[in-house]
């Protein structure tokens, strides 16, 4: 601490020498040699102005803030100038402050959703007859067309044309006006058998690998993420976006609110703290609804009855108060909507699809992929393996990544992060517990999961995960040996 303020006077002495140096080389200014005085004195300041920190004027009063790393601050006051150490305030994950986080969703009808929803259905036709199917089926969409494209090697025999027109018709695009017309829709089909090379390297040149033997069908890595803060281990700013999105489908559906049309998004704010780890929601903090809707409907109208119809029923009353900020509808029109609005994509919503901006994303989308593919089974196997630590209390949030060779049936690496929330264990010791409960291999994926149902089409809106429907079998923890 006195070092510090002596360190402080040198280098105010050391101003004022160089204060007298300059007026001496001034008068040199029109001699060559002084040139090498200003070089060296340009060295030398900054040399000082590195070494020695600039110390921070604050007054007597401030509160110090929580500690970690401590500097040294001067302090005025009328009567003295002297040092004291305080401490520099940490980064928020450190902190007991609460923070904001957001996560968003779109529903059925959006446009990359139409067409999510279309590259699953294919998937499901193809296994339905063939569970063996290779799939890796694509599909974009603009008004009035949908053309579906990639590779399908199968047995199955697919009128690939009417899934796509049955898809649209069940998501509810049956008038032009709405953004397609499943009757009048232009359908392109660009499908192809998938590469004997990519085949070869996963089941065998002649389909003779066993199940523990299958390799994986490309290259990547995945992750699986699993937080105590929701009954069914999911961030709340995801499941309730999700949930928001799903209700509004569903008063559409049945009903309730005849003007509401298809397309249509939702995003959520919520208010939290860290506890040792754990993620703390505290309250809603801003609800977004944006949904399209029949075209003479007023402003006011929408937004009183996305409040007493979706918001009230889905959003638990604890959660929200006299601040709690709503935007419904907010652009004031949307009537054009679905993919004349916009176009839309396979794989464009991976993060809504995942853990709402949670945990981490490998960045391989699901949709249109058959287990084979472990973009889409090892991100299924690894939120099975988290969700399973944190239901039997080893965790209260829990990070898996798991990565993978094409053609090769081992993991390269398998990866536990707990956030400093293990309860009784490391996560070196819960990386064991993982190793020692589950078989990671693509094909024993696929047959623990029971991956080879046609059941994805149903996962393709919503979120694959957090969901409770048995189909979701890597939404079932697994009871662990220890």
């Amino acid at each position: 601490m006195v070092s510090d303020c002596l360190r402080l006077v040198v280098v105010a002495d050391l101003l004022l020498a160089i204060l007298s140096f300059l007026s001496v080389v001034a008068d040199l200014a029109t001699c060559s040699a002084s040139l090498p005085c200003f070089a060296l004195l340009a060295t030398f300041v900054s040399f000082c102005f590195v070494s020695l920190p600039f110390p921070t004027l604050v007054p007597d009063e401030a509160p110090h803030p929580h500690p970690t790393q401590t500097h040294s601050i001067i302090h005025f006051n009328a009567n003295s100038l002297f040092c004291t150490p305080i401490q520099h305030t940490p980064f928020l994950s450190d902190m007991s402050e609460t923070f904001l986080f957001t996560s968003e969703s779109v529903n059925e009808g959006h446009p990359d959703k139409i067409c999510d929803q279309v590259s699953d259905a294919i998937l499901d036709a193809c296994l339905k007859d063939d569970p063996l199917s290779k799939v890796a089926c694509e599909t974009c969409t603009k008004t009035g067309m949908v053309m579906v494209f990639g590779e399908i090697t199968t047995k199955s025999r697919v009128n690939y044309e009417q899934v796509v027109r049955d898809t649209l018709k069940k998501i509810g695009y049956d008038a032009k006006e709405k953004g397609i017309d499943y009757r009048s829709a232009n359908v392109v089909v660009a499908l192809e058998e998938q590469s004997p090379d990519i085949a070869q390297s996963v089941v065998g040149e002649h389909q003779e690998r066993t199940v523990e033997e299958i390799g994986a069908g490309d290259q990547g890595h995945m992750f699986g993420y699993a937080s105590d803060e929701t009954p069914e281990l999911m961030p709340l700013t995801h499941a309730l976006a999700t949930q928001i999105g799903a209700r509004l489908t569903q008063v559409r559906v049945d009903g309730t609110l005849k003007w509401v049309r298809p397309d249509g998004k939702t995003q959520v704010v919520v208010e939290y703290k860290k506890e040792n780890g754990a993620m703390i929601p505290i309250r809603v903090h801003t609800i977004v609804i944006s949904t399209q809707h029949d075209d003479g409907i007023s402003n006011e109208q929408i937004q009183k009855d996305l409040m007493e119809h979706v918001i009230k029923p889905v959003v638990p009353a604890k959660y929200l108060d006299d601040k709690t900020i709503f935007h419904l509808n907010p652009s004031g029109r949307f009537v054009i909507g679905g993919p004349h609005g916009d176009a839309g994509l396979t794989g464009r919503k991976i993060i809504i699809d995942t853990y709402g901006g949670w945990g981490a994303h490998g960045g391989g989308a699901f949709s249109g992929k058959d287990p084979t593919k472990v973009d889409r089974s090892a991100a299924y196997a690894a939120r099975w393996i988290a969700k399973s630590l944190v239901a039997a209390k080893l965790a209260r949030r829990c990070l898996v990544q798991v990565s993978y060779a094409i053609g090769v049936a081992h993991p390269l690496s398998v990866f536990v992060d707990s956030y400093g929330t293990g309860i009784g264990k490391t996560d070196a010791e819960l990386l064991e517990i993982v190793k020692n409960n589950f078989d990671l291999r693509p094909g024993c994926i696929i047959r623990d999961l029971q991956l080879t149902r046609p059941i994805y089409q149903k996962t393709s809106c919503y979120g694959h995960f957090g969901r409770d429907d048995a189909d979701f079998t890597w939404e079932q923890p697994k009871e662990l040996k220890l």
